[in-house]
């Protein structure tokens, strides 16, 4: 499966040519990051970014075209990073049923982590490239789950397999998609990446004990 660049593809982005311009551009993306973590998205400006990147705002626009391309492209790096994280730790993983489970809600709830206070702003963005970007992730995570745990089928005791991992894959992503909403933790201050082992244990337990036909 071919991972995204790291480079942003927001419309209203200008991509950079050189490697200078490059790097400036990751400086950018992380000031912006930082931003809307420490200020929310009503006091994210190209200013406060400029200012935090430590260059003019001159030379943010002629990246962006404005506020929602940036935190779009902000977005992109963010899902970018975690697709290409899961399909390595995927690989990785220990070659058994639990170890993939293990892995995929563990590197979910990692990102979360990783981002902080900036996911609520950029999962809750209504801008029509925040939204696709995060359903185009929605389906690589999804694919990446499949490929890793097909070969694992026959380890599964539920009269149907290929939904009983569909359930799980769906239950463990919108549980920390929904925690890292609500803001980075569960909702009895659960830290996240224990939500996510939690979430691993249920989905495992499930998937090793028999059901009922049609379970």
């Amino acid at each position: 499966m071919t991972m995204p660049s790291a480079e942003p593809t927001a419309p209203g982005f200008r991509p950079p040519q050189q490697a200078r311009s490059r790097l400036a551009l990751q400086r950018m993306l992380t000031a912006a990051q930082e931003v809307l973590a420490a200020e929310g998205y009503d006091e994210f400006t190209m200013t406060a970014v400029a200012d935090r990147a430590g260059m003019s705002v001159g030379t943010i626009y002629r990246r962006f075209d404005g506020k929602e391309q940036l935190l779009a492209a902000v977005k992109d790096r963010m899902l970018s990073e975690l697709e290409t994280g899961l399909a390595e730790r995927l690989r990785a993983a220990d070659p058994d049923l639990a170890g993939i489970i293990s892995a995929f809600a563990a590197t979910i709830a990692d990102a979360f982590v990783t981002g902080g206070a900036a996911w609520p702003y950029l999962i809750r963005g209504t801008g029509r490239s925040l939204e696709a970007r995060g359903v185009q992730a929605l389906g690589t995570t999804r694919r990446l789950f499949i490929a890793a745990t097909r070969p694992h089928l026959g380890a599964v005791r539920r009269p149907n397999p290929e939904a009983a991992l569909d359930a799980v894959e769906r239950m463990i992503t919108g549980a920390l998609i929904h925690q890292a909403a609500a803001n980075a933790s569960a909702g009895d201050g659960l830290p996240m990446r224990e939500y996510g082992r939690r979430l691993c244990d249920m989905a495992v337990a499930y998937l090793l004990t028999p059901g009922h036909p049609g379970a």
